[in-house]
């Protein structure tokens, strides 16, 4: 055949192609819609209803953030003479915070002599929280738990948390809380006031004793 009628022929079979090539490209993502059994995008739904509660003003002045690594070693008795005591060994992180709490402040609290001294008797310093970090803590084994490994491992991390308070409070944490306080407050007060400044804390009256 002789070469020109070749071209002729052979011409448009390769334009059907290259329509229907063209074609298919448009519709293909359609027709993959209808199919049921072709895979599809996976898509996240949430519906959710925020209210807001409760607005409190804290007025609480954190000064002191004191961390801690412990390793727990948590023994719960068995509750039948015949079994052996149950063991959580936890590698715990935890924080405690000290802090001022700002609103305790009164008028009379603040006290102005002359023309260049201003006395402020501050409440005294607080333990603002005190807890685990689970991002730094681990269980390092359990043992004759019994499948209630969960709860022993919660009582485990219960412990470990008042441990944190105590550890906070043995380490003089509310002393250096009223340390700072004056560190940082003195200047503040100073430049707001152009007075010179002295800190004070206010005495607290211990609660009288019950009668048993």
């Amino acid at each position: 055949m002789p070469l020109p009628r070749f071209l002729r022929r052979l011409l448009p079979l390769l334009f059907l192609a290259a329509l229907g090539w063209f074609l298919w490209r448009k519709v293909a993502p359609a027709l993959a819609t209808l199919n049921p059994l072709a895979a599809q995008e996976q898509r996240v739904t949430v519906t959710h209803n925020t209210v807001l509660t409760q607005v409190e003003g804290l007025g609480r002045l954190e000064l002191v953030r004191y961390r801690f690594r412990d390793v727990v070693e948590y023994r719960r008795t068995a509750k039948y003479p015949f079994l052996p005591d149950a063991k959580a060994v936890l590698i715990v992180g935890g924080e405690a915070v000290g802090c001022l709490d700002l609103r305790k402040i009164k008028p009379q609290d603040v006290t102005l002599e002359g023309d260049s001294l201003v006395r402020v008797l501050l409440p005294a310093p607080e333990l603002a929280s005190f807890q685990i970090d689970h991002k730094q803590s681990r269980v390092f084994s359990t043992s004759n738990g019994f499948f209630d490994d969960a709860s022993l491992v919660d009582d485990a991390y219960r412990y470990a948390e008042a441990e944190v308070r105590r550890a906070a409070l043995q380490s003089g944490i509310l002393p250096e809380t009223q340390r700072q306080a004056q560190q940082i407050l003195t200047p503040l007060l100073r430049t707001l006031t152009g007075r010179r400044v002295v800190l004070g804390q206010r005495l607290t009256v211990p609660a009288p004793a019950r009668k048993l």
